[in-house]
């Protein structure tokens, strides 16, 4: 009997995990750079962890199980609850704020669809601890900068939850709760008819139905028409002029709700091209939920970006390497061990025969092998030319060649080959792995050259 994976999942083979982990890296560094420290939770928690922070309707979404204790189990379907959790146990002593990133895989219950997994990915980032707009204002530019590290340029959409909040002030929590629940589903119909059925006011029905509609440069400005000048508006300009300060480009979208009764203020979301309904790769905003989870009232600050969607659309330059094969024969495959061993040490990609071919049967494999069908994968995800490829050499350990203390190098791009020594041959590929990473950087700066 065969056995298939479950539904919703995937399997990733080395080509694909070679790019979604130079990816990965690629906002893992920029996170490193900003100042945050990764951290890492638990892949299931308890049950109550989601139910408090969504209620029980998230019950329908996410895989749960009682475990052999009869505890109720869910596998985590997001990543900021656990979070919050873990500075709730752990931190709630330490000096403001806290910067945190993560990447892990969640898990919820749903429909699979194009961009649309039960299994997924998220990286994400936190800021506990300050309510300041300055700190509103880097975890926007940070999420940006990782999006752009990664080849992906998104439509930024910048909102305050704090203005409409303030419409509805005078209604009921669960009647604002259900309200801002059909703004971020766009659902107007829906909306409508709720405001109906609660006997909204005329004046609270007409500004929110306007408000939720404002966007653009003069979206802040027609809002302080509709409520006057409050200070969530004043928060709010602060915040857009401090992404000015950043440089960024961004479109004010009062109609951004996020859906969750946790968010407090500016939420934001990011759109992309290429991703059919499914373009939204990352969303967050300020919020609170350390209260929720039995700790202080505390603000904190993040978002979330879909790691599944940012691979179908990103555009990344791969840094090239050079990668080396050791050839043997039966008689000298010990001695090529301790080569290969060498040249891993030196940082070196090495392939060495684990199937006992010929001498010739090793070359041919080296040329249609797995690392060969990786060059041509990174080849066409980077847009790279024929001799941008990774270069495989072929060091050959023959008799001859230990005797002599040299060994045979040969470019299996060109063909040509040489006597050299092990120190030799480790200056050699050093020196040919500085080259290829400053042709790629001259063709970095040549197209971004075209491009302005």
């Amino acid at each position: 009997m065969e056995v298939q994976r479950p539904r919703g999942t995937r399997d990733f083979l080395p080509e694909e995990m070679a790019k979604r982990r130079f990816v990965e890296n690629r906002l893992r560094d920029v996170a490193v750079r900003w100042g945050y420290g990764e951290i890492k939770t638990p892949t299931f928690e308890n049950i109550e962890l989601f139910t408090l922070k969504s209620g029980e309707g998230i019950l329908g979404e996410i895989y749960n199980f009682k475990d052999k204790g009869d505890r109720e189990i869910a596998l985590r379907p997001e990543l900021t609850a656990p979070v919050i959790r873990m500075y709730v146990e752990e931190l709630q002593r330490s000096a403001k704020p806290l910067k945190f990133y993560y990447f892990d895989n969640c898990f919820r219950y749903e429909r699979p669809q194009k961009g649309r997994f039960r299994e997924f990915f998220q990286f994400g980032v936190e800021i506990i601890g300050s309510t300041r707009p300055e700190s509103e204002a880097e975890v926007i530019a940070l999420a940006v900068e990782m999006l752009k590290s990664a080849g992906v340029k998104g439509g930024l959409h910048v909102g305050n939850l704090g203005v409409v909040r303030t419409l509805l002030k005078d209604l009921e929590v669960e009647h604002q709760s259900k309200i801002m629940r059909f703004v971020d589903k766009k659902d107007d119909k829906g909306l409508g008819d709720f405001l109906d059925h609660i006997q909204a006011p005329d004046d609270i029905r007409g500004k929110l139905l306007r408000l939720i509609g404002l966007r653009g440069m003069n979206a802040v400005h027609e809002a302080r028409e509709l409520l006057g000048d409050i200070e969530a508006i004043s928060q709010f300009e602060t915040l857009l002029d401090l992404l000015d300060v950043y440089g960024l480009e961004y479109q004010v979208d009062l109609g951004i709700a996020r859906g969750l009764d946790y968010y407090t203020g500016m939420v934001f979301e990011i759109y992309c091209e290429g991703l059919g309904a499914q373009n939204q790769v990352c969303g967050g905003g300020s919020y609170r939920l350390a209260q929720l989870f039995g700790g202080e009232d505390t603000p904190s600050t993040g978002y979330a970006i879909g790691f599944d969607r940012v691979m179908e659309v990103c555009n990344v330059e791969y840094q090239p390497q050079i990668r080396a094969a050791v050839i043997c024969f039966d008689d000298t495959r010990r001695e090529a061990i301790k080569i290969a061993k060498k040249l891993r040490d030196a940082g070196f990609i090495t392939y060495l025969d684990l199937m006992g071919r010929k001498f010739k049967d090793q070359l041919t494999y080296i040329n249609t092998s797995t690392n060969s069908r990786y060059e041509r994968f990174i080849k066409l995800n980077t847009n790279m030319e024929n001799n941008k490829l990774e270069t495989t050499y072929a060091v050959i350990v023959g008799l001859d060649e230990l005797k002599a203390g040299k060994y045979t190098l040969k470019d299996m791009s060109s063909g040509q080959q040489s006597s050299k020594t092990m120190d030799e041959i480790i200056i050699i590929l050093n020196e040919e792995n500085t080259k290829m990473t400053s042709e790629m950087e001259k063709d970095r700066l040549c197209n971004i050259n075209r491009s302005k």
